[in-house]
């Protein structure tokens, strides 16, 4: 590949563990399966989807792509691909929100089939409404995470899907588009056709969620929770989606004594904004700020405070934990630390956001912390912020309060 070692890549500044890679096979056999294709674009006309940490981006332009385009939801893996190219000595590549400028007129777009089928399909409705006529969709993943709902969604997007042979256990999808496709393709007369929500088997009660017009795309999706009594926003990558997940439900059932006396707070990995949104509607007084590294949950988190009429109280950034604030410069803390780093368990990811907000919260502060029992952050919490107590616990989930020393 053009003498571009993918094994030399790093996953740092993101956590870095034996189990955790920064290449895997999907990466590899993507980058490989586009080899042609990339060498005979023209500038500007490759964009990349999803690139963990620079592989996709990297090999791109070792193969001869020029001015690619990238999109990579997690801010660390952002970092991570700036560091592998500055390390490597490659260049030539913009990073973009998800925004139609990121695949405008693209003829060959590189993905990694997320997780999520709500962000899988949030990513093709802007690919297919956006990028050239003719475009070439590479989407690869690991086979174990694949499913045939993945080849569905881009099915009714671009109309023919081709899965290629498999190859250490990686595969890639090839999606193009046929005059018979369904998909947000521009039509002659100037209108996007898409897929109506049952076609595409994400109907919702109306009761229940409220999408945009047609004209203004699927994306994102509302719903009003009750309780907490909190309209939520969101995008298709963002965890739970336009719900509210057991874990953030129990820790709002055992909020409300949260260091009453706090004038700041902090929602840290807040997701859709439902914590920081519902500590502004019931503490007034109380000066809010959120943060995720998600491009997608820090897009919804801003939606939901608007929805909430709570905009002038409740600031949301994408940041690396809150490595933007200050030392000692918060009084509350609330977090629901995420046991997952892409695919793979671990606790390293909710150990390094506890390790921040210990270094954020003021003398006297509070940490609240929900988390799956079995992650034990007990003697974490204990050891990095102070004293801990057993606020509550189910038959999954523990809730402790832990007070900086």
């Amino acid at each position: 590949m053009s003498g571009l070692d993918l094994s030399a890549l790093r996953r740092w500044p993101d956590v870095e563990a034996p189990n955790l890679v920064a290449v895997d096979a999907a990466d590899r056999l993507l980058v490989d399966t586009a080899a042609a294709g990339l060498a005979a674009s023209r500038p500007g006309s490759v964009a990349v989807l999803g690139d963990g940490f620079g592989a996709l981006t990297l090999g791109a332009l070792a193969l001869g792509a020029r001015e690619v385009r990238v999109h990579q939801d997690p801010l660390l893996s952002e970092r991570a691909l700036a560091a592998n190219a500055e390390r490597l000595g490659l260049a030539g590549f913009a990073s973009f929100d998800l925004v139609p400028e990121l695949v405008t007129d693209a003829s060959l777009v590189l993905l990694r089939l997320p997780k999520s089928l709500d962000q899988l399909d949030e990513w093709a409705a802007v690919i297919a409404e956006h990028a050239a006529p003719d475009v070439t969709v590479l989407a690869a993943g690991m086979v174990k995470h694949m499913t045939l709902a993945q080849n569905e969604v881009l099915g009714r997007w671009f109309g023919a899907v081709q899965a290629g042979l498999a190859r250490q256990k990686a595969r890639v999808l090839t999606a193009t588009v046929t005059a018979a496709s369904t998909g947000g393709r521009v039509a002659a007369a100037g209108g996007i056709s898409r897929p109506s929500s049952r076609e595409r088997g994400l109907d919702t009660p109306a009761s229940q969620a409220t999408r945009p017009s047609v004209g203004a795309g699927f994306w994102p999706r509302s719903a009003f929770i009750d309780p907490p009594g909190v309209t939520v926003s969101a995008h298709g990558g963002v965890f739970a989606g336009a719900s509210l997940d057991i874990g953030t439900r129990f820790l709002l059932e055992h909020l409300a004594d949260a260091n009453p006396d706090a004038r700041t707070a902090i929602d840290l990995g807040c997701g859709t904004g439902i914590i920081a949104a519902t500590l502004a509607k019931a503490r007034p007084e109380l000066r809010v700020h959120a943060t995720d590294q998600s491009a997608a949950a820090v897009a919804s988190a801003r939606e939901t405070m608007q929805l909430n009429g709570v905009v002038d109280r409740v600031t949301v950034v994408r940041d690396d934990a809150l490595a933007s604030l200050p030392d000692a410069s918060a009084e509350l803390i609330v977090l629901n630390p995420p046991f997952h780093s892409g695919t793979m368990v671990t606790a390293d990811v909710g150990i390094r956001l506890i390790t921040d907000a210990a270094r954020v919260l003021a003398p006297g502060g509070e940490l609240r912390v929900v988390f799956n029992s079995h992650l034990r952050y007990q003697p974490t919490l204990r050891r990095l912020v102070g004293e801990t107590r057993q606020v509550a616990r189910n038959s999954k989930f523990t809730i402790t309060s832990s007070l900086k020393r």
